[in-house]
């Protein structure tokens, strides 16, 4: 794992240097995503998200509709290449006048590399992440809303995306972190008062309350879990770490890899072996995957299996969603200690 900050700036289109006579309109990937700039943006406009909610965004196929509204959209906030491949594509094809902001390129944001393997050896969540994340977070991440002049080197964001985003490749799951969040409500809040300065204030003073409420969870949950850091899990898919590493827990292994692939009987066969030599005690489905798989991973052993979503399907859309998908998460390791 490690911290890396984008050295790009965040709009690739011409189209940001010019102010619009009304609020923008904003298109958004998912529902985490519309959660945050639905604070920013608050009562002067609602962002639409183009996947239906609780759809995993891997592989990801828009229908006509959804590819309608990404065409009409100023300003386009997604979560980035790595975990939207074809989003990036669909971009250029149908919005190429658009603003394109892809969240996990963007200044502030911890990325960490992919786990490998079935069982995840040798993996450590040191202190000094955490620390070097909340610096660095302090440092870049309420500056945002001052600095709106950060648009005009378009060229130098096209050179440096090929180099940034797709030399190596990182787990993509990357709003599973709130800090992540955190810094993102910052960058949102600088590109929509970029393209609307008329709002700026509004804009800023929406993102910093968010950011000062968002504070609050991450630290009344970071005590909740504080008691279950020795938890031994394994989880559906490798989607979890950033939560893991923001609040001290330690998966031993995932079903499938962070791509959501299908796992191969092989796989499955470790994860067995990884359950009985680790006493893991706790397997965690996901409503988006064949919860089967759990079952026959469960055959055999004593491990309780319950469900975690990392994309909140029951939750009630709009700016209450990204907190309460974070809340539901720390609710789910809670409940795999207690079963």
């Amino acid at each position: 794992m490690f911290l890396r900050t984008s050295l790009i700036s965040l709009s690739v289109s011409l189209g940001a240097s010019v102010a619009f006579a009304e609020v923008p309109r904003v298109v958004t990937d998912m529902a985490p995503i519309q959660s945050l700039v639905a604070q920013v943006m608050g009562e002067l406009g609602e962002p639409s998200a183009l996947m239906p909610q609780g759809t995993s965004p891997h592989g990801y196929s828009l229908r006509p509709s959804e590819a309608r509204a990404l065409q009409s959209a100023d300003v386009v906030f997604w979560t980035g290449p790595q975990i939207e491949p074809w989003l990036e594509e669909m971009i250029e094809k149908v919005a190429p006048d658009a603003v394109s902001v892809p969240l996990a390129l963007a200044e502030g944001t911890l990325i960490l590399e992919t786990r490998e393997g079935a069982h995840f050896e040798g993996h450590d969540h040191g202190e000094d992440d955490h620390d070097d994340h909340d610096d660095n977070h302090r440092d870049e991440g309420h500056d945002d809303h001052d600095d709106h002049d950060d648009h005009d080197d378009h060229d130098e964001h096209d050179d440096h995306e090929d180099d940034h985003a797709h030399d190596e490749a990182f787990d993509g799951h990357v709003w599973l972190d709130p800090m992540n969040g955190h810094a993102w409500l910052g960058v949102i809040a600088a590109e929509l008062s970029a393209l609307d300065p008329e709002n700026a204030e509004t804009y800023a003073q929406n993102a910093t309350a968010a950011q000062a409420e968002l504070e609050a969870r991450v630290e009344a949950i970071a005590e909740q879990l504080t008691p279950i850091s020795g938890l031994k899990f394994i989880v559906f898919h490798d989607a979890y770490q950033y939560f893991e590493n923001r609040f001290g827990l330690t998966a031993e292994g995932a079903l499938s890899l962070s791509d959501a692939t299908s796992p191969s009987p092989a796989r499955l066969r470790e994860i067995q072996e990884t359950i009985a030599d680790y006493d893991v005690t706790c397997v965690f489905a996901e409503p988006q995957f064949n919860a089967g798989i759990v079952e026959t991973v469960l055959d055999g052993t004593e491990a309780n299996t319950t469900v975690i979503d990392p994309l909140g399907v029951g939750l009630e859309a709009g700016p209450g969603f990204y907190g309460a998908l974070i809340d539901d998460m720390a609710k789910a390791f809670l409940s795999c200690q207690s079963e």
